[in-house]
């Protein structure tokens, strides 16, 4: 068992950059792939990006490439998400999730066995 905490969100303006941060107790993290999603209004959870247990391979979703990165410290047993030139439409609940016994990199909400409480980001334009 793992327990996710997130921090880190907030409200910005279009442009501006955040780093959320995903705390984990309970296990070594070091031991699951990692992911963000998140969830906007009225719309269905989405994967955002997942990282492998050495933190050498990393994924995202189209909509974040190129202005997100995600980076994990196992020594501190934390989990980063770097989100840059935020737009309005990345305003959403952002969750931190783990996976036990991950294939690959999964994008599916479904392979993850842990999730965080969320962590609100508001991107006003």
């Amino acid at each position: 068992q793992v327990q996710l905490v997130e921090s880190g969100g907030g409200l910005v303006q279009a442009g501006d950059s955040l780093r959320l941060s995903c705390a984990a107790s309970g296990r070594t993290l070091s031991t699951y792939v990692m992911g963000w999603f998140r969830q906007a209004p009225g719309k269905e959870r989405e994967f955002v990006a997942a990282i492998s247990r050495s933190g050498s391979s990393t994924k995202y979703a189209e909509s974040v490439k190129g202005r997100s990165t995600i980076s994990r410290d196992n020594a501190k047993n934390t989990v980063y998400l770097q989100m840059n030139s935020l737009k309005p439409e990345d305003t959403a609940v952002y969750y931190c999730v783990a996976d036990r016994y991950p294939v690959g990199l999964p994008a599916s909400k479904d392979a993850y066995d842990y999730w965080g409480q969320g962590t609100h980001i508001t991107v006003s334009s």
